[in-house]
């Protein structure tokens, strides 16, 4: 791929909802980027948006990918168009990050990354987690040795949505084992076997599961631990907001939440947790300068997601037909 030379690296988002304000304060942190335009299907949004951004409003998403001032393009849309507005960018010379979850189905995944890759572009998933000083140092931990044989790891959240915030996502399978499925590949690798269990407990019209469990057999033996809830929050003592930990025979190490939160409504959460608007920070910046501009791999891949959805699609497999599911 050849690395960006010009000054300053246009961006163009397709889609304005929450996520994009992370997205636009990233961009403008970001040394030698700026946010050129947006699109989104609403023009009310879109206009309340191109405002607050100081940015263009494109009437249409082919104006925005044909612009020759952008030259990468955030996905921020549902996830039922993200092969869609990939395709549309990577087809007009454009290197995108996409959110996740990343596609409805591996085929999509996989139809993503071979456009980007017939393209020479750059198609890096929006897995954000993993640019997390705790998750980067934890990895080398593991790759180093440190913490001996891995026993086992677990991947934590427990955090209220109402039901309003919840429909606008696909299930807690969809919408958070992605998160947690990308975090375990990146820590430990993939699993081998797995069975899953969910349940919906307190939502009145909203027929998808506000929790979500899975149990796993890594590569090496060891066992690892998913939960996703939208249904409580954890009020105990260090509480399992969101907890990653990772096990091993010679040490241990953990991930917290908690560590910085704000007491302050975030955009879809009674608190601010730092650490995720945080790591989207990160995620942007090594998306336009370490990769775009200094030539560096996304330290989580299309072909991560596409495991990342392996995994998703046999936790429903699991959950459908009660059953423990080999990958």
């Amino acid at each position: 791929m050849a690395k960006i030379t010009k000054d300053t690296i246009g961006v163009g988002f397709i889609g304005a909802g929450d996520i994009s304000i992370l997205h636009a304060r990233a961009v403008a942190r970001s040394h030698g980027a700026r946010l050129v335009g947006l699109w989104n299907r609403s023009q009310d949004r879109a206009v309340q948006r191109a405002a607050e951004f100081k940015c263009h409003n494109y009437a249409t998403p082919e104006a925005l990918v044909r612009d020759p001032a952008v030259d990468a393009v955030f996905v921020l849309t549902n996830l039922e168009s993200h092969l869609e507005y990939t395709k549309l960018a990577l087809e007009h010379g454009k290197h995108v990050l996409v959110e996740k979850p990343v596609g409805m189905s591996v085929a999509e995944i996989e139809e993503m990354k071979s456009t980007a890759d017939a393209k020479g572009l750059v198609c890096m998933p929006g897995h954000n987690y993993v640019y997390e000083a705790g998750m980067t140092r934890t990895r080398d931990l593991v790759d180093g040795g440190d913490l001996g044989t891995i026993v086992s790891a677990y991947v934590m959240y427990n955090i209220h949505h109402p039901e309003e915030v919840a429909k606008r996502y696909p299930g807690v399978v969809r919408q958070i084992l992605t998160h947690h499925s990308y975090i375990l590949l990146y820590l430990v690798g993939k699993p081998v076997e797995l069975c899953a269990m969910k349940a919906t407990l307190h939502y009145k019209e909203y027929t998808e599961e506000d929790i979500a469990m899975v149990q796993m057999r890594l590569h090496n033996g060891a066992l690892a631990h998913f939960c996703a809830s939208f249904a409580a929050d954890d009020h105990a003592a260090d509480p399992w907001t969101v907890m990653v930990k990772v096990i091993g025979t010679a040490g241990s190490t953990r991930y917290s939440y908690r560590d910085h939160v704000e007491i302050k409504p975030g955009l879809v959460h009674s608190q601010t947790y730092t650490a995720y608007q945080g790591s989207v920070m990160n995620e942007v910046k090594h998306f336009l300068v370490d990769c775009l501009r200094h030539g560096a791999q996304p330290l989580s891949t299309m072909a991560d997601a596409v495991t990342a959805q392996k995994m998703i699609e046999a936790c429903e497999e699991s959950i459908r037909g009660s059953k423990v599911v080999k990958l």
